[in-house]
């Protein structure tokens, strides 16, 4: 850990990040009508060694730090990264607690450049692994936010979701935090010591950024503010950093909601006409409009983009 919580034990630690939780939301309970936000995970390769934390302790510390906000997260699940006995086990503990568990395929494909039947398949793959949980739920997300490159290939795969009984999972607030982890890990590779202050900073930073931007978005598109949910991934950077995360919105006057709250906003029943297909759901809706293409980049989101700050900060 990091100063201040290098050099004392885990369970101190999270002690003390909590309680700075706890603190910080009873005060933002004063506030009036606060934007609200739900915590959206994906991918779940919960069996994938990382410096500092093995396994069990990133999966354990992303799930104290939920517990101790009291709140529901999804969790779209890439199934192939489940498909064993611990990840069964420790995706067990997510379904324990509370948290949806979703549909994110087996293979983690890229629908744009996967056949139909194939892809479709795939996704049944995935639910034969996650259907026993009790708390799986029929939401679907697209690997990478990519569905798809033509109007046939869209429009087939989502009568195919409806069929099958799924909802679209959409994501409103996109973020590259998979760049952040991606950098951080390679440096704990060559410095196991090495300071995590910049980093936990820059993904404050990243996020919080997308957050304003996509929640802009959303009321000129819109007229109105919506149910957020934030894209992220179960890796280290989340372990690490997801207090100093949920702390920052919550100072910020923003109100961390569970998932299923937030998938109950019209919004996500939309079907944006846009090609090719995907990105955040406001992205979509605001490429449909044909009113931002002074703010609208392709992809929404991607390392590119941040590699020039995360340079700067020799990330």
């Amino acid at each position: 850990m990091d100063a201040p919580y290098r050099g004392i034990s885990r369970r101190t630690c999270m002690g003390m990040m909590m309680s700075a939780l706890l603190g910080c939301r009873g005060s933002a309970a004063l506030a009036a009508s606060p934007p609200q936000i739900a915590i959206t995970i994906d991918d779940f390769d919960l069996n994938a060694s990382t410096p500092l934390l093995d396994p069990e302790e990133r999966n354990s510390l992303i799930l104290d730090t939920l517990r101790a906000m009291r709140v529901q997260a999804a969790a779209f699940v890439c199934g192939k990264r489940v498909d064993n006995p611990d990840g069964r086990r420790r995706l067990a503990l997510w379904s324990d607690a509370g948290h949806m568990l979703a549909n994110h395929t087996y293979s983690h494909w890229h629908y744009p450049e996967t056949d139909f039947d194939r892809f479709a398949a795939d996704v049944l793959r995935a639910e034969a692994v996650i259907a026993s949980y009790p708390t799986f739920r029929k939401w679907f997300r697209f690997p990478y936010l990519k569905e798809g490159a033509t109007a046939e290939q869209r429009d087939r795969m989502r009568a195919f979701l409806k069929a099958n009984g799924y909802r679209m999972g959409y994501v409103t607030v996109d973020a590259s935090d998979w760049a952040i982890d991606a950098r951080l890990r390679k440096r704990l590779a060559e410095d196991p010591h090495a300071a995590l202050d910049v980093y936990r900073a820059f993904y404050l930073e990243h996020l919080w950024d997308r957050t304003q931007f996509y929640d802009r978005l959303a009321r000129q598109v819109l007229q109105r503010p919506v149910k957020h949910t934030l894209l992220i991934h179960h890796n280290l950077a989340a372990a690490l950093f997801l207090p100093d995360l949920l702390q920052m919105y919550v100072q910020r006057g923003w109100r961390i909601i569970d998932a299923e709250t937030a998938f109950q906003d019209p919004l996500f029943a939309a079907e944006p006409h846009i090609l090719p297909a995907g990105e955040s759901i406001l992205w979509a809706l605001a490429k449909q409009s044909g009113r931002f293409a002074e703010v609208l980049r392709y992809p929404g989101e991607d390392e590119v983009y941040e590699r020039r700050r995360m340079d700067e900060l020799r990330l």
